[in-house]
């Protein structure tokens, strides 16, 4: 039973890769899998319920491959480093082109908006711990905001397997861009006391009146 199950959500991201969420269907997963595709109502009901444990099952795992290198990062240019190479892993196997095709697939089926969601939180929480680390001693912190930048950095990684797809140089300047912050703000953080001191009264967000 467990297998069959696995088989079907191997089925399914397989299926995402090769057809995109619009060719994927109940029988493109069971072709995948190599199973009858009755198996896949059995199972799990529906092709969107199939689906959403799919995104939840494998953006976990690969969650889970990172989570000690994330730990090990100690600085914003390694924590791009790793990025890149994360990308470049993850795009060759397929996996951010499946979270770019749910996502694409969730704009007009809200069943597979929360588990889609649900997937980016993972990744996100990753990064959100990494940069309440790395921030939180530096001049930028008084604005930094780590919950935000860690959505922007999900939201970019994603959306350069589209943008990649027609501009590629495009898609590396992107990168090199936010490299160039990173060595920034870690610029930043070698000034000396007062420097630093001055840097954060001018940072220091002002009350609204």
């Amino acid at each position: 039973m467990a297998a069959t199950r696995q088989k079907l959500i191997d089925g399914a991201l397989a299926a995402i890769r090769s057809h995109g969420i619009a060719g994927t269907s109940a029988r493109t997963i069971a072709a995948a899998a190599g199973v009858n595709q009755a198996l896949v109502f059995y199972h799990f009901g529906s092709v969107d319920a199939l689906l959403a444990e799919a995104c939840r099952d494998a953006t976990a795992a690969r969650v889970a491959v990172y989570r000690a290198r994330f730990a090990q990062v100690r600085s914003l240019g390694e924590l791009l480093d790793l990025g890149r190479v994360l990308h470049e892993q993850e795009r060759a196997e397929g996996n951010v082109a499946v979270l770019a095709q749910l996502l694409a697939g969730a704009q007009t089926d809200e069943r597979l908006a929360e588990p889609t969601a649900a997937a980016l939180r993972l990744w996100t929480a990753e990064i959100e711990t990494v940069l309440h680390r790395l921030l939180r001693d530096s001049p930028v912190a008084a604005i930094a905001d780590p919950a935000g930048l860690a959505r922007a950095i999900s939201a970019a990684f994603v959306g350069l397997e589209l943008f990649e797809g027609v501009d590629p140089a495009g898609g590396r300047d992107a990168l090199d861009a936010l490299e160039r912050l990173a060595v920034l703000v870690e610029v930043l953080d070698d000034l000396g006391p007062l420097a630093r001191r001055a840097l954060r009264t001018r940072l220091r967000p002002r009350p609204r009146s």
